[in-house]
Order: structure tokens, then sequence, then C-alpha cells
């Protein structure tokens, strides 16, 4: 379970406490398990700040702690502070990434089945979609609900997501798709076959949370040759 440590102290000399914790983290490269800090200011005391410092556990912490590294800065950072800083230990017990959340529900939303149901509260109406296998981009959502709905008219299918990545405002999400080939699909009458496909979809999301903006890699040349749709072609 995730542990995070907060920080709680107060200085007039922050720059010099910030160069502190730049070089700690020199000296520790390689064996200390922090894999997360993040430093906030007061808006209404400017002498007022709080670290919060991210352990994959509590055990990982304690072994960063114990370095002589860290030791060594802790007095340091003391000599910094114009008063004891507090140390408040916590067990992480919900860890909801907002952006992923939303983006997750899209993939299980455009492969639910029965109707595609409306996509306002995950899409922006002026999402933005590049996608090198079509002609143009997908510009707004009524673009993006058409594209989707002849997705849904070929293929009975679902996404199996390998991996997830978010930073800022962007969700990185590497998937595999399983469909079977229901109905016609770019001219290609309804095969009943059962195809398979990999891709990476990069998605930046609003300051309300909306997909704004999509990049989509995937292997629709390995798709159409599964169809059959390149038979012809290697004759």
């Amino acid at each position: 379970m995730t542990f995070v440590q907060l920080i709680d102290c107060r200085t007039s000399r922050f720059d010099e406490m910030n160069r502190l914790v730049d070089t700690w983290l020199e000296q520790t490269g390689g064996r200390r398990s922090a894999t997360h800090s993040l430093i906030g200011k007061d808006r209404s005391d400017g002498s007022h700040f709080i670290e919060i410092v991210e352990f994959p556990s509590y055990e990982e912490a304690m072994r960063t702690s114990n370095l002589p590294e860290t030791d060594r800065i802790f007095h340091d950072m003391i000599a910094l502070c114009d008063e004891m800083p507090v140390f408040t230990d916590l067990e992480v017990v919900r860890d909801e990434q907002l952006y992923v959340a939303n983006v997750r529900r899209f993939f299980e939303v455009v492969a639910a089945e029965d109707d595609l149901p409306p996509l306002d509260g995950l899409l922006a109406e002026n999402y933005h979609g590049h996608d090198p296998a079509n002609e143009q981009d997908t510009i707004g959502m009524d673009a993006m609900r058409r594209e989707i709905r002849e997705w849904r008219a070929g293929f009975d299918f679902a996404f199996t997501v390998e991996d997830r990545i978010a930073e800022g405002d962007k969700v990185c999400t590497r998937w595999t798709w399983n469909g079977r080939h229901t109905g016609e699909f770019l001219g290609i009458p309804a095969t009943g076959r059962d195809v398979t496909i990999t891709g990476t979809t990069v998605f930046r999301c609003g300051v309300d949370g909306k997909i704004v903006e999509g990049w989509w890699q995937y292997d629709r040349l390995g798709l159409m040759e599964q169809l059959g749709a390149l038979d012809a072609l290697e004759r």
C-alpha cells in the first residue's frame, strides 16, 4: 500500500532548503525509494511550506529515512526552519486520478453493448482526434460519435488495458482490442472472424476532466489483413 509523508515547516530561507533537497536527491540516487515529491507554499503565509513525499510502502520509507544522507539533510533542514517541522505519516486509503478515471470510463463506454450512451461527460464539444489511418482529423464530439458508431456497427469488441500512464493533463493507454466482425466495416461485409489489434492512445484532458484531444496509434493494416481485405493484393 502506498505511503505518504507530510513535512509541515516554516522557513524564511526556502531557496537554501530547496538546494538542500536537490543535494539529497543527488546523494541518494539509486538508493532512495521515494517515488514522488511535491512542495507547496501557503498562499496566505509565504513562510509556510508543506512537502509531500510518496513511497511504495511504509517499510520503504523507513529504509530511505535510515540512509546516512537523509539523517544529515534532516539536521541541516531543521537549522533552516523557523520552528521544528511537523511530520505526519499517512497510509493512502484512496488514490483516484480524476483524468485517469475519465479515460478509463471512455474505453468502457465505447465498447459497451446496446446503444451508445451520451458522451457529454467524457468528451469536450470541441474534441480533436488525430488518427493516421483517417484522411482527416476527427473534429468535434459529433464526428467522434459517428466514428465510434462505425466501429460498433462493424464489430462486437472490447478493450483490454495493458498499461496506463498519466502525467499532467495527459493520459496514455496501451491497449489490446479484441473483436468479432459482425457487420460491414469500411465496405468489407461481415466475415464473422475474430480479430485482435494492439495500440496506444494519448488523451489530453481539460480542466473539467473532459477529453479534449486524442492521438491514436494502432495496427489498422494488421486488422485489414485479418479481415482478408489484403488477400487479393497478395495473389
